[in-house]
């Protein structure tokens, strides 16, 4: 089990400690609810460093990630971040993940925690000899400041010109004394907010510095089961539960970053699926009556035929009602569709709504 650099943080703060994706990580602190509100209603801050970084340049960088992702790359600029997948060429998705654009043909990718070895491989089986990958998941660490109010928190640490920043873009410059840092501002809550890539031997510095500049507002730490709930509420996917290497963006609702002005891995199969559809897709829904939905719950129709699966379930603490996501059957993916989740031998009713849950 690997620690992330901020272990003694967590420990010093009695947070709850759990494995995940190979790592030692911080499940929750003050508790799910405490910590969900806060980042909604003030300001929290993840340590999510177990997640992957690769740096990819080269003269031929930006044709192998048009090759290898979904997203249409020629569309970012310096500055700029993109989200997109990695298409496995089968239909499927091998992750999703950020692509920054750090300088002229030289890029980060940022994967998920589970899928770093996957992922590093996968993109080696196609990396051009005049392309570079180095993998620095090991030696960065990366804080989420998330919130309305982590402007406030943040500003008065560096020079950096944050007021200005709009949604997936970043900076690079002095943080808290510290240089070399970058900030983003992709966001996962769907509260406003900013990451902070640092390297690991300045990633405690950065910490007490967001925390003594957070004092005054109560800024709060928080762990991976309010990231959980809050990424729900807004309907954004979580790899290994709402989309895998048996999902296809089509069905998950990410045709918004499969572009077929270009080639790609598998695109001639992706782009007949988006022209003649899908029988499935991923939906969100309500339950409207009481129950908590879970992944893995069945999905049924009146009669009590199976129609899909929940893939996230939780009850959203914000909106105070039973959420998830799940895969039905295309005929009753239209919003307003009353679906029945199974639980514990019990058909509870729902209803298909418009994501972001409100």
């Amino acid at each position: 089990m690997l620690d992330t650099a901020l272990i003694n943080k967590h420990i010093g703060l009695n947070a709850k400690m759990v494995p995940f994706a190979g790592y030692n990580m911080p499940l929750q602190y003050s508790g799910l609810t405490d910590e969900h509100i806060a980042v909604r209603s003030n300001v929290g801050v993840f340590d999510v460093s177990h997640m992957g970084e690769f740096i990819v340049e080269g003269e031929g960088s930006l044709e192998f990630l048009q090759y290898v992702t979904s997203n249409d790359v020629s569309k970012l600029y310096i500055g700029k971040v993109q989200y997109s997948c990695l298409p496995n060429g089968h239909n499927g998705i091998v992750d999703d993940l950020l692509i920054y654009q750090l300088s002229e043909n030289k890029y980060m990718l940022v994967v998920n925690a589970s899928n770093i070895e996957k992922d590093w491989n996968w993109l080696m089986k196609y990396k051009p000899e005049n392309v570079e990958m180095t993998d620095i998941s090991g030696s960065t660490s990366l804080l989420a400041v998330q919130g309305p109010k982590a402007l406030d928190v943040i500003k008065d640490l560096t020079s950096l010109n944050l007021e200005e920043m709009q949604y997936y873009t970043f900076l690079e410059g002095i943080i808290a004394g510290i240089n070399d840092v970058l900030i983003s501002t992709t966001g996962y809550t769907g509260s406003g907010g900013f990451e902070i890539y640092v390297n690991n031997e300045n990633a405690e510095k950065i910490w007490d510095a967001i925390f003594d500049a957070g004092r005054q507002i109560d800024i709060k730490p928080a762990g991976l089961a309010a990231r959980d709930t809050l990424r729900l509420e807004m309907g954004f996917c979580l790899y290994g539960n709402d989309i895998d290497d048996n999902t296809s963006p089509i069905e998950a609702g990410l045709g918004w970053v499969t572009k077929f002005s270009k080639e790609f891995l598998g695109s001639d199969m992706l782009k007949k699926q988006k022209e003649e559809g899908v029988s499935r897709k991923l939906v969100g829904f309500e339950l409207t009556e009481r129950g908590i939905p879970r992944q893995g719950y069945l999905i049924k129709d009146q009669t009590g035929e199976e129609i899909g699966k929940v893939t996230s379930g939780t009850m959203a603490p914000s909106l105070q009602k039973a959420i998830g996501l799940g895969y039905v059957k295309r005929d009753f993916s239209a919003i307003g569709s009353t679906i029945y989740i199974e639980i514990r031998n019990k058909q509870i009713p729902a209803s298909v709504v418009t994501l972001p849950f409100k």
